[in-house]
């Protein structure tokens, strides 16, 4: 079990929750919504794909979004769905940090691409007449590329923080994933710097598009509210309400987890926070932006109708 510098070989997670009489109704509920996410992302990135009209940057960041979701969420469930119909939902150590590394990659890429699709709404409403110039193609590309790169950088510094920590005889992870704060708990040092490096990037990854986010919306509300006409008002507001929905789904659940020290959250309830923003947002995320997405809605149905003919 033990390597010659005492650091453990495997972990065992403890999962969701070790009542027996809940495993099987559990199991079949994550499965059934890990199948929705999964063919409701796929959906819309395929929609998003083979219909032209979508191709703007509103939809080419929602396209991300979807695909971030999808992995995410692939990242999570399945391993979890082993904890409810197996007696050790073991996972070896290399194994343990791969799924750290995608957790924080596409959690942090998720928030990113939110605050850029926050400063897109920003650029179509404050500012229609540059709008294709202020969001051309390659400044979408690179506010796509700065959001993956900082994904990799975040990811990095925590899956390093993790991996430098000697882990000794427990390897029990009372948790249903490898994240962050369960896996300080195993440590045999110190984990002070640790917690600290979690604190400044979480700071860094949540506070910079919260700033972004709330200065673009603060621009969209009041250019709303001087439109003279009420059905230019009510569009505009429900061109952001989706987004402002998943922002507060998103960050609400994220902020409640890792801004709080270890000591002050339960693990219980860091458990049920990450179920939100790991199982939960990604299942919403696209229903809320297809079923209340009018473009989304009309691409479906042309889509049907093509293969419909065909």
């Amino acid at each position: 079990m033990a390597t010659k510098n005492s650091s453990v070989t495997e972990f065992i997670l403890a999962g969701l929750t070790d009542q027996l009489g809940l495993q099987i109704p559990l199991f079949f509920l994550f499965l059934c919504s890990y199948v929705i996410t999964v063919v409701g992302n796929l959906g819309l990135i395929t929609l998003i794909g083979l219909n032209s009209h979508l191709h703007t940057p509103m939809y080419f960041f929602l396209f991300n979004l979807s695909l971030i979701d999808f992995c995410y969420s692939t990242t999570i469930t399945p391993k979890m769905l082993m904890s409810f119909v197996s007696k050790k939902n073991i996972i070896l150590h290399t194994g343990c940090m791969t799924q750290l590394f995608f957790l924080c990659f596409f959690g942090i890429s998720e928030s990113l691409v939110l605050s850029a699709m926050a400063y897109d709404r920003y650029a179509a409403i404050c500012k229609p007449l540059v709008y294709t110039v202020t969001m051309s193609p390659q400044v979408s590309f690179l506010l796509l590329l700065s959001v993956y790169v900082m994904g990799f950088l975040g990811a990095m510094g925590h899956t390093g923080s993790i991996m430098s920590l000697t882990f000794c005889a427990d390897n029990l992870v009372n948790h249903f994933l490898c994240d962050i704060f369960p896996l300080l708990e195993l440590s045999c040092n110190s984990t002070y710097v640790n917690e600290l490096v979690v604190f400044i990037v979480v700071a860094i990854v949540i506070g910079v598009p919260t700033i972004t986010i709330f200065i673009s919306y603060t621009l969209i509300l009041s250019s709303i509210l001087h439109i003279s006409s009420t059905e230019g008002r009510c569009k505009a507001f429900h061109t952001c309400s989706s987004h402002v929905i998943v922002i507060s789904l998103f960050f609400g659940s994220g902020a409640f987890m890792y801004l709080k020290p270890p000591s002050i959250l339960p693990l219980d309830q860091g458990k049920v926070s990450s179920l939100f923003y790991t199982i939960v947002v990604p299942l919403l995320n696209q229903l809320i932006y297809s079923l209340r997405n009018k473009d989304v809605k009309i691409a479906l149905r042309k889509t049907l109708r093509r293969k419909t003919f065909s």
